[in-house]
């Protein structure tokens, strides 16, 4: 059990990973997650949260996606004062992204992590590689129109990034750029894509994590608002500082700063399919 000495313990802890968090996702479109899922569940891990191991990733990422909500939320009105979200492509893929979301949160605790994981890893590595290339490879001069595309396209973002408590900046601003998207705006669009993603995501979690055992006092389902609020603080504060540092790049330097991020994050999660 927690006592209000060791939440008090956390807070420092916890309010460091959130600025982080929330610096990484105003400037890079995403949701945070990446850093917020393998910190909670390395509390786990040395015994600072008294999490079951057998939900200890469960926990982490559904923690995750319920602090994607306000990080989200700031991150998309710093990019939209901005002027770098597109409404008329986030109306496009939207609905696309919450089924994929909802299909994702539904499958979480059935679907095996490792499999998720290696295959984002590779796809990750891959768009890295294209990405710091000089010359760039797109797939399309612009994101397509029809129906049956955006929807192949968006539905499997949804869905992965809820399966992984990411935003959806992750998956959306590489494929954006090999469409021929800016940058800016796609990491802008993607910032209020991680909304979509995190509420039908939070939803899922919080149903399937109902009379689980060895989960931490104040949860909901897998969610447990604690520690989901005191991150919060953190990002809701330090997006909108990501946003400023994001405007202040040219768009190659802020494609070299997604590919170093995303390399980072693809390497990780390929430790942890391959690496017992």
């Amino acid at each position: 059990m927690l006592d209000a000495v060791n939440w008090a313990v956390l807070l420092p802890i916890f309010l460091s990973v959130g600025a982080v968090a929330g610096i990484l996702a105003g400037l890079l479109g995403v949701g945070g997650g990446i850093v917020i899922v393998p910190a909670l569940y390395w509390l786990t891990e040395i015994g600072f949260l008294d999490v079951d191991q057998s939900v200890a990733m469960h926990f982490a990422v559904a923690t995750s996606l319920a602090t994607i909500i306000p990080t989200s939320i700031s991150s998309a009105r710093a990019h939209h004062r901005k002027g770098s979200i597109d409404l008329n492509m986030f109306r496009a893929w939207a609905p696309y992204i919450v089924l994929g979301a909802l299909i994702g949160g539904g499958l979480a605790t059935q679907f095996d992590a490792t499999v998720l994981t290696g295959i984002f890893g590779v796809v990750a590595m891959l768009v890295v590689l294209n990405m710091l290339n000089p010359r760039p490879f797109t797939l399309a001069d612009a994101p397509p129109a029809g129906l049956l595309a955006k929807a192949a396209i968006a539905t499997p973002i949804g869905a992965f990034s809820a399966m992984m408590g990411i935003g959806g900046g992750t998956l959306s601003v590489p494929t954006l750029t090999l469409l021929s998207y800016p940058v800016h705006r796609a990491v802008g669009t993607a910032a209020l894509f991680g909304l979509m993603i995190a509420m039908p995501g939070v939803l899922g979690y919080a149903l399937a994590g109902q009379e689980i055992a060895g989960l931490l006092p104040g949860s909901v389902g897998y969610i447990n608002l604690p520690s989901a609020l005191m991150i919060s603080i953190a990002t809701f504060l330090c997006a909108p500082i990501g946003v400023r540092i994001a405007h202040s790049l040219n768009p190659k330097r802020l494609r070299m700063a997604f590919a170093v991020f995303l390399a980072i994050s693809a390497i990780k999660m390929l430790s942890k399919s391959f690496i017992p």
